[in-house]
């Protein structure tokens, strides 16, 4: 499987693509905000001819959904998620506002063809995703784990030496702390760990130095 990793917009989002010898892609958290990052995105997928299975979301923070309707329109195709975050689409120009960016590419409010649930399977290709329910950041905080490749797709749940902040709508520090020691830190140590933002880690490392989660 190849991870291609775009950082967009101006509060850094990791958007990830996903694809193999099939032609087959999904694209993790699209968050193309500015005009030549939508362009960037979709080049990419136009230029690998890939045929997009599924467009799906960690989470609905606003930061994580920017190009998602562009690639709705684009290929047909409607966003998968957790239902326990469909409120987050109704504030989301409070949400601009909160983080002090320009109230402008609002219409942005995608819509939804799947709601995913813990220990559904995502497949695309050869390749199979399995979602991991894990509430904290917000209350539909999903995760993807791809087994086979021994990685992981954090959103903003698990960061490189942190987590995902939880005095947003919905938030619980104490269930997203329960969550990553009991979900994640079960997995492989060796697991890589692909976060929504910053650098990647392992499941290793953040079980034996994340302040927040970890031994250290």
């Amino acid at each position: 499987m190849k991870i291609k990793i775009f950082e967009f917009n101006p509060l850094g989002v990791n958007t990830y693509v996903l694809s193999d010898a099939s032609k087959e892609c999904v694209v993790i958290d699209a968050a193309c905000f500015y005009a030549d990052e939508r362009e960037l995105l979709l080049n990419y997928i136009l230029d690998h001819d890939f045929v997009v299975k599924h467009v799906i979301n960690t989470h609905l923070h606003f930061d994580h959904l920017f190009g998602v309707n562009m690639l709705a329109s684009q290929f047909g195709i409607t966003l998968s998620c957790h239902q326990a975050d469909e409120f987050l689409l109704e504030n989301i120009p409070a949400q601009l506002k909160l983080f002090g960016l320009p109230n402008v590419n609002t219409d942005f409010k995608p819509d939804i063809g799947r709601y995913l649930h813990e220990g559904d399977r995502i497949h695309f290709g050869t390749q199979i995703l399995e979602v991991i329910h894990l509430p904290g950041h917000s209350p539909g905080s999903v995760v993807f784990y791809h087994k086979a490749e021994g990685v992981l797709f954090s959103g903003d749940a698990l960061f490189h030496s942190g987590i995902g902040r939880t005095d947003l709508a919905g938030g619980d520090y104490d269930l997203l702390v329960k969550g990553i020691q009991t979900k994640l830190f079960s997995l492989p140590e060796e697991t890589r760990v692909y976060a929504g933002h910053g650098p990647a880690t392992t499941i290793g490392y953040e079980e034996e130095h994340n302040p927040f989660v970890g031994e250290g």
